[in-house]
Formats: structure tokens, C-alpha cells, sequence
């Protein structure tokens, strides 16, 4: 056994995520860790890493196992360049090296014995390094860097100059770099496109070690796990098979429970109507009191509460102009320029997908056609009437803000009553609402924004990348408000199961892009 996980306890405030838990990795087990926004999938992972300590319960790892863990919220350091943040994933192999080369400058001040001893141990040495293909380090670098698309980037630019989604790559890639025994990965495909998405799925299928993901993505999840285990109401259910597997069993499961609640309760209800009618008359006391024995030792079933499942209503504005809008030879970018010169032209009612891998200008393009970015050349011609809403794909610095300050600052006119209830219509209930918003997950943020888009009247949403961190449920009714919006959509997704249904056009930025 990898690892093992007994009786684990843990909560915050009054809230517990788990009660009396027990988890289990053995050699070679791909599980899926799954559960909606806010059960506690990533504070398990901080708890098995030791970032935290449980309230109650044991955490065992097997000796001598390298855990390799790509966290949501990690950092880079300034100053490092890609290459630099590659190549730290051998620092142990540098090391050895350095060891080695104080070997030998040593060598010319010992005898004969302590010279042919220091000559073993170098030997030794130089076994790790090229057992590990040490003198191929460059080349290792390369190709993974190649397969995630960061060599299109440039690995010698600084780090903090990076998108969100290319730094978790970066992450990523040091992380396969390093090959640890076992794999932490907590929504590694959120801001990874289509091609980069097919290459880690086939990786993780030969991935000979095992590894435990946390995500949202059903179709990723179908293809490279063979453990589900389903986070609910602070409990942690075991299913084998993928994610459909699960599903079937899950519902088969809740089903039964259904079934037998119903048949007990109606039970309970005859019961107790029994007692009531009879234990008063002196000829049927004793059958009364047989039966209140019998309702007082009964094992009563309970069922779990519902979860509160996300209504998305976008309110529309008035109509907008025949164009949204157009854009003439538009050139994208900061201090040079992105892309070619782009020509894309937007009508009432359409719904536009901008697909393409991350960093190649998809976000800078929706920002220059808002006019929150100035173009290099060109134009964008905006339409009459809009009334836009815009997702963006990281809050930034939300502070010590609670869910109700953020809704109240956006409007308002609100009462407490109609902020509650626009949080709780987006899946958020009291204890989200009235959180800091820094200590949510990253769904249930992303609802938070959410809410306010819906409850804002516009004809354009633009939506950057609003499926990531979503649970399956809130993305379903995403899908399906989007698909009755009258308005028009421009979307930058990597997701072709969420969009494929409604896009009336997908424009693939990358053959506008600088940076391929």
C-alpha cells in the first residue's frame, strides 16, 4: 500500500468536510477524485501533503515515495525563466554532480587508498547520473516542453510575465519531468487545450506509477482512470471503473436508498398509528407497546441532503445593431504585436467560439475587442445597443470580501433577501455567502462571478474560459442557459463537449497568432 488514510476528521468552523473517512492508494491506481465545487477535494489533497494538519485521523505513506503534486494555487518565482523552472525538476542529479566535481578536486591531496575510495564513490555517482540520462537533460526538457507548447512561448522568458494558464503548464511540465512515484493532480486539463489535453491523456495512460486527479472533465476522466473515488456530504465512496461506471452504480445506489426510506417511512407511519389508536385500551396496550419497541430500535434511513443544484438565467437586454462587431486588419498585442492582421465580423444572435492553445493571444483578442486593450493597428467597429457582460478568467486580489459584499458592490439596490437569493440560485449557500471570497474553491468563485453576469441585462457575453474549476452539474445548466440566451456569445473555451451544441462558428485563433 502507497497510502492509507484512516478515520480522518476535519473541518471548518461548524462545517465538516470529513467525518471519519478512510482512503486507500495501491501500486499502479488511477483514481479520479470527484465531487461538486466546495466538498473538499483540493483540502484533502492539502491534507495528505501535509500542508494540513487533520483534526482527527492517521496519514501513512509508504517509505521512501516521491510525491509529485501540481497545485491550483502554486507559484513561480520571479526571475526564473521557463528553462530554469524545466531544468529545477533535476536539481537532485545537479547535486550529484557538484559532488562529483568536488570528488575530483579533491583527488590531488590524498594517498593512494583514500584516492582509489573517492574514485568508487565517483563511480557510484556517475551510475545515478546516467541511470537517470543525466547528459540528455536538455533534450528531456525540450520534448516536454515541446508536447505542452510552451517551446512556442520561449523558455527563456521570465516567468512572471506568463498567463495563468501557461504557469500551470509550466507547473505541469516540471512535474513530468520530475517523474515521482505517485502523481497529485488538481484539475490539470483547466487550462490545457485540445492537443495538449490529448497528450496528457495518452501520458497518464502509460503512467506506470499511480496518481489520483481531481477534475471536472468528464470525458478526460473516462479515459485515464480506473478508480472513482466520490466525494459527498464529508464521506469519501469508493466505485470501480471509470466516471460512467460511477454514474450507473451511483444512481443505482441512491435509487435503492430511495426505495427503502419510502418503504420504511410508511412503516414508521402504520407504526406509530397503531400505537396511537391502541395503547389506551386495556385489551391491545401490549401489541401498542410491542410496537413502540419496535419503533424505538429501528435503524432509521436517512437520506442525504440534496444538493443545491445551480439555475442560470441570463437577463436580457433590448436588442442590439444587426453587427456586433467588426474587425478591420486588427493587430493584437502589448508593447509588439501578437497577431496578423484579423478580420472577424460578429451578427445578432450568434454565438462564437475562439478556440486555440493558451497563450497565442485568445484572451487579448476578447480584451481588444472590449476596448480594454489598445490595438497595435487596425480597428474594431462596435455595434449599436450593447449591453455586454464579461467573465474573466481570474479574480484578482478579491481581498477580505465576503460573496454578499461582492453582489451588494455590483448592485446596489439589492436587499439582503434578493442577494441571498441570487447566491443561493447560482449553487452558493449560507456558508458560502457569507465566506471571504479568497477562502472558496475555484467553482465556487467562479459561480460567484457567475451571479453576477446573470443578474446584469445584457445582449453580449463574452466568457473567458468560464467552464474551468465548474462541477459537471453547473456546467450542464451553463450549457443549457447559454443555448437559450437570445443574445450573442463570444467564448473561449477548450471544452468542444460544452460548446458544440450551440456555436454557430468556431474560429481557430491560432492561424492569426504570432506565437505559434
Amino acid at each position: 500500500m502507497i497510502l492509507n488514510v484512516a478515520n480522518l476528521s476535519h473541518g471548518f468552523g461548524d462545517r465538516a468536510i470529513y467525518n471519519n473517512v478512510s482512503f486507500r492508494l495501491l501500486k499502479g491506481e488511477h483514481i479520479g477524485l470527484i465531487g461538486a465545487n466546495g466538498e473538499g477535494k483540493s483540502t484533502f489533497f492539502s491534507i495528505i501533503t501535509g500542508k494540513l494538519m487533520p483534526d482527527a485521523g492517521t496519514v501513512e505513506w509508504a517509505k521512501n515515495v516521491r510525491v509529485g503534486y501540481l497545485d491550483q494555487h502554486a507559484v513561480l518565482e520571479p526571475g526564473m525563466t521557463i528553462r530554469d523552472v524545466l531544468k529545477s525538476a533535476f536539481n537532485f542529479l545537479f547535486d550529484i554532480e557538484a559532488q562529483i566535481n568536488d570528488l575530483y578536486a579533491g583527488m590531488g591531496d590524498v594517498d593512494e587508498d583514500k584516492m582509489n575510495e573517492m574514485l568508487e564513490e565517483v563511480g557510484t555517482l556517475q551510475e545515478i547520473l546516467e541511470s537517470h540520462d543525466f547528459y540528455n537533460i536538455d533534450v528531456k526538457v525540450e520534448e516536454v516542453a515541446r508536447a505542452l507548447g510552451l517551446m512556442e512561448i520561449g523558455l527563456d522568458n521570465d516567468v512572471t510575465e506568463l498567463s495563468g494558464g501557461q504557469r500551470t503548464k509550466i507547473l505541469l511540465a516540471k512535474l513530468l519531468l520530475e517523474k515521482p512515484d505517485i502523481l497529485l493532480l488538481d484539475e490539470p486539463t483547466n487550462y490545457l487545450d485540445t492537443v495538449h489535453i490529448e497528450w496528457l491523456k495518452r501520458y497518464l495512460n502509460e503512467y506506470e506509477n499511480a496518481f489520483i486527479l481531481i477534475s471536472h472533465d468528464v470525458p478526460f476522466l473516462n479515459s485515464v482512470v480506473n478508480l472513482i473515488y466520490h466525494v459527498e456530504n464529508a464521506e469519501i465512496n469508493r466505485y470501480v471503473g471509470d466516471y460512467d461506471k460511477f454514474m450507473e452504480a451511483y444512481e443505482m445506489k441512491k435509487s435503492q436508498l430511495e426505495a427503502a426510506y419510502k418503504k420504511q417511512q410508511q412503516e414508521i407511519s402504520e407504526l406509530k398509528d397503531f400505537v396511537a389508536r391502541n395503547k389506551a385500551r386495556v385489551a391491545t396496550r401490549n401489541m401498542a407497546m410491542s410496537r413502540q419497541k419496535k419503533l424505538d430500535s429501528m435503524d432509521v434511513i436517512a437520506l442525504a441532503p440534496e444538493h443545491l443544484k445551480p439555475e442560470f438565467h441570463f437577463k436580457e437586454a433590448r436588442a442590439a445593431s444587426r453587427y456586433i462587431f467588426i474587425t478591420k486588419d486588427l493587430v493584437t498585442g502589448y508593447d509588439s504585436p501578437l497577431s496578423k492582421p484579423i478580420n472577424i465580423t460578429m451578427e445578432r444572435g450568434e454565438k462564437i467560439v475562439f478556440k486555440g492553445a493558451n497563450g497565442i493571444g485568445k484572451t487579448t483578442l476578447l480584451k481588444s475587442i472590449l476596448g480594454l486593450i489598445p490595438a497595435i493597428s487596425g480597428s474594431v467597429e462596435l455595434g449599436d445597443y450593447l449591453s455586454t457582460g464579461y467573465f474573466e478568467q481570474e479574480i484578482t486580489n478579491p481581498g477580505s470580501r465576503t460573496c454578499i459584499d461582492e453582489i451588494w458592490n455590483e448592485f446596489p439596490s439589492y436587499t439582503q433577501y434578493e442577494v441571498r437569493s441570487a447566491l443561493a440560485k447560482c449553487g452558493l449557500t449560507t456558508r458560502h455567502i457569507e465566506s471571504q471570497v479568497r477562502v472558496l474553491s475555484g467553482g465556487e468563485q467562479a459561480k460567484l462571478r457567475l451571479c453576477k453576469l446573470i443578474n446584469r441585462e445584457t445582449n453580449v457575453l463574452l466568457l473567458d474560459e468560464p467552464t474551468n474549476h465548474l462541477d459537471v452539474d453547473a456546467k450542464e445548466e451553463l450549457k443549457r442557459a447559454l443555448t437559450e440566451y437570445k443574445g450573442s456569445v463570444v467564448l473561449i473555451c477548450h471544452e468542444p463537449d460544452f460548446y458544440e451544441s450551440f456555436a454557430t462558428k468556431v474560429v481557430d485563433v491560432s492561424e492569426y497568432s504570432l506565437l505559434k
